[in-house]
């Protein structure tokens, strides 16, 4: 394919040899947001766009604000890897992948430039509208890979994102000591947990034990909706937290 009309317009195009179509007849219904990982946005598109790194997304945002589309949207673009959300485990035949251009964490994780986040934010929008995407399946790569990924991390403005109508977010409950669920802990209140990430979408075993992956789920909620502390422990925040994003659902 040597070229298309981008989906948002105003997008620049630098096709990627690195996609396929969408399998099962998968249509978008989630967004999935990354950071780039790498120490430039040139370096960033040039890997995207090259046969032998197997990767690619939809779109790249780079820090001032220029938006590039590499995979049409009605493709299969290969950002999410090893993932699920809500059972589901092929997330790149049912969602639209957006790098965003930041070092990330190996890299010194600066903050994301206004620019950058309001094009991330009118790119959503449009993206959303198009595919009639709800505003709770605007995700982080570290929600449906917890512990294999952890981006865009705890410094992404999901605040700012939601004050102008994209993804879905509640203010995180006061963090106030007291007691938490911890790693090691068994029973019915371990349980609840579980089954509360569950039913918000994230892939966890509902045992009653809280093992390491119950913890490594509790840290990509918390980097997501309760940045503030990222700990893996189920505190009266976080809990909070999670009962009143399923509340307003």
């Amino acid at each position: 394919m040597s070229g298309f009309t981008p989906d948002a317009p105003g997008a620049e195009v630098r096709v990627s040899p690195n996609f396929g179509p969408r399998r099962e007849t998968l249509v978008p219904d989630m967004i999935v947001l990354h950071y780039t990982g790498m120490a430039t946005g040139a370096g960033a598109e040039a890997w995207l766009c090259d046969p032998a790194s197997e990767v690619s997304s939809h779109y790249l945002v780079h820090e001032d604000g220029r938006v590039v589309q590499m995979v049409r949207e009605s493709d299969r673009a290969w950002h999410a890897g090893k993932s699920s959300w809500f059972g589901r485990t092929d997330i790149n035949s049912c969602s639209v992948g957006m790098e965003i251009v930041n070092p990330g964490h190996s890299l010194g994780y600066p903050g994301f430039p206004r620019r950058q986040i309001e094009a991330v934010i009118e790119l959503c929008k449009g993206i959303a509208a198009r595919h009639a995407i709800p505003a709770r399946r605007v995700l982080a790569h570290s929600d449906v890979a917890p512990g294999r990924k952890i981006d865009p991390g705890e410094k992404f403005p999901w605040r700012q994102l939601f004050a102008a109508g994209v993804g879905h977010l509640v203010v995180a409950s006061p963090i106030r000591g007291g007691p938490a669920l911890r790693q090691g802990d068994t029973g019915p209140a371990v349980e609840t947990l579980q089954s509360m990430l569950g039913l918000y979408g994230y892939g966890v075993e509902i045992s009653g034990i809280f093992d390491q992956q119950t913890r490594i789920v509790v840290e990509a909620f918390q980097r997501h909706f309760r940045p503030r502390l990222v700990d893996g422990q189920a505190d009266g925040s976080t809990l909070r937290t999670l009962e009143r994003l399923l509340a307003s659902k």
